[in-house]
């Protein structure tokens, strides 16, 4: 279900205001990964310099997730892009010809994250879906500003669909999926692919930001102490954004003119996020258009819960969601 839309429009002072009366019903497990980091004494990431949090970020995926599994096929290419070659990576269960491949996006606000913070995610949906994942070191900001990145992530499925038989992939089942802010990235890549005649199986999006302007409840409930704070995802903005530039529906996929005819999508949600609404609001706004939607919720978790194997077994139920729909959407 989409929350209601008057409730979503509440003024956020007024959900601000309420915030206190809420605690996050997070799960056992949750819970204990946030009070060992609390105890850490770390500094958030928005009050570190640019190459530092992205070292942090790096350095805190590896930490929380599983050891990568064993794949058949690991390549490492590159990919002609608006500014140069993009850095990629293929992961696939076997070097059979023809497999179907995912364009996969990375987290991380559009300025940190990597190929290597989405490793270990790739291998699960290349093994379980029998699938190829391909993921790419888009431009990040503040370097390069968005839609930098964005342009990157389209220049490269246009390659996958155009040459990607050159790496033995079939280029008539191509899917793009990402999280967070690869989410964004996938969800106006896939609307990008719809203008320009690409035929996608599937938009797989994990908690993407898809507006900026509506102040929703789980924001307000959210974005004050846990990881994905409101102070973080300032930061992120202020990092991925010329200064008084108009945003559009690139960036805020939710306000594309016309969803119609877009790929099928599935959307994997984190209770206790504050993105959680924007998901229910994509959902609502494609199913609207006719399009299909598949919609998990895990209760429980936070933002970035998928990089938590190690800790959050509802990250490995996720990856296998994922791979699933995946493998659907292929056959």
């Amino acid at each position: 279900m989409t929350p209601d839309t008057d409730r979503v429009l509440l003024d956020l002072n007024d959900l601000k205001a309420a915030a206190p009366m809420f605690t996050a019903p997070l799960t056992p497990q949750m819970r204990a990964l946030l009070d060992n980091l609390r105890r850490t004494a770390l500094p958030p990431l928005h009050a570190m310099p640019v190459e530092q949090a992205r070292a942090a970020y790096r350095a805190g995926v590896g930490a929380m997730e599983l050891p990568h599994g064993a794949v058949e096929r690991v390549d490492d290419f590159g990919i002609p892009g608006p500014a140069g070659p993009i850095r990629a990576r293929l992961w696939a269960p076997s070097h059979h010809p023809g497999l179907p491949v995912l364009l996969y996006l990375h987290g991380g606000g559009f300025v940190v994250g990597g190929i290597d913070t989405c490793e270990g995610l790739c291998r699960q949906i290349a093994l379980q879906s029998g699938a190829a994942v391909v993921a790419i070191d888009y431009r990040l900001a503040p370097e390069h500003k968005f839609p930098a990145g964005l342009d990157d992530c389209f220049a490269a499925l246009q390659w996958l669909v155009r040459d990607g038989a050159t790496m033995g992939l079939d280029t008539k089942r191509v899917a793009v999926g990402g999280d967070s802010g690869g989410g964004t990235l996938a969800a106006s890549t896939a609307l990008m692919a719809r203008d320009a005649g690409i035929r996608l199986a599937l938009q797989l999006l994990f908690y993407p930001s898809v507006q900026t302007s509506i102040g929703t409840p789980s924001l307000a409930r959210y974005a004050q102490d846990l990881p994905l704070s409101t102070e973080l995802m300032r930061w992120f903005n202020h990092n991925a954004h010329i200064k008084g530039e108009q945003l559009d529906w690139r960036r805020e996929p939710l306000k594309a003119t016309s969803h119609a005819g877009v790929a099928p999508a599935w959307i994997g949600l984190a209770q206790c996020d504050a993105l959680v609404d924007d998901g229910h609001l994509y959902a609502g706004k494609l199913r609207e258009a006719g399009v299909p939607v598949e919609l998990r919720e895990w209760p429980g978790v936070i933002h970035d819960f998928i990089n938590m194997s190690r800790f959050v077994p509802q990250a490995t139920e996720a990856h296998a969601a994922a791979a699933q729909a995946l493998h659907r959407a292929f056959a």
